[in-house]
């Protein structure tokens, strides 16, 4: 039966690097829901919650979970579970240990615990490196609403999850520390004895922990 990992974590903790990682080692039974592609259009301003920027324009604020669009993820959570192949559908975003359309759907919750100045300066790099933003706005953000909205509604999420994960880690040592809580929802069939599976059915040699394939 098809399960539901829900990974949650502060902005720029690794969320999004171990959803990642498990659809990548399980490309064929893995999907993927990123919370980020469901919030409301940022051109209505009936919708989702808006807040005033350190550049004083008026956004929607995307550290508040009113901002999302529960319905289309709910329903993009169901078609995903409905596709064949699919063992296991890994909805991960600021908001998915307390959005209720998705804990009510989730088997297992994973948090990313990662310092404050790591995840700040993380996303600070990411700004420049991409959006080619002046990093004084960032931290402005931050400062002004980023802070108290991670606060409020994203580092208390921590108490709900079933497993801890340091954000600081390498991928693969996330990957070792997630793979034994969903691994029966990836369980291969019993393997010949000259062999050892890995999750998700993969052929790897003895001693060889399927994480790191």
């Amino acid at each position: 039966m098809t399960g539901v990992l829900a990974v949650a974590g502060g902005t720029a903790s690794g969320k999004s690097t171990l959803a990642e990682a498990l659809s990548l080692q399980c490309p064929e039974s893995v999907a993927l829901v990123h919370l980020d592609d469901y919030y409301v259009p940022a051109h209505d301003p009936l919708r989702g919650v808006w807040t005033v920027s350190a550049d004083e324009h008026a956004v929607l604020d995307w550290n508040h979970p009113g901002s999302i669009d529960e319905t289309a993820v709910a329903h993009a959570i169901d078609a995903a579970l409905l596709r064949p192949g699919v063992l296991l559908v890994v909805v991960e975003g600021l908001f998915a240990l307390s959005l209720p359309s998705v804990v009510r759907r989730a088997a297992w919750r994973v948090y990313v615990d990662t310092p404050d100045d790591i995840r700040l300066a993380r996303k600070i790099l990411r700004k420049i490196e991409v959006q080619r933003q002046d990093p004084r706005l960032s931290l402005r953000n931050y400062l002004q609403t980023g802070r108290d909205r991670h606060a409020a509604h994203v580092a208390p999420s921590r108490a709900a999850a079933d497993l801890v994960v340091d954000g600081t880690a390498s991928e693969a040592e996330m990957l070792a520390a997630v793979i034994p809580l969903i691994g029966p929802a990836l369980a291969p069939p019993p393997a010949a004895p000259s062999r050892a599976r890995g999750v998700c059915g993969v052929t790897r040699a003895p001693g060889v922990p399927a994480f790191a394939l």
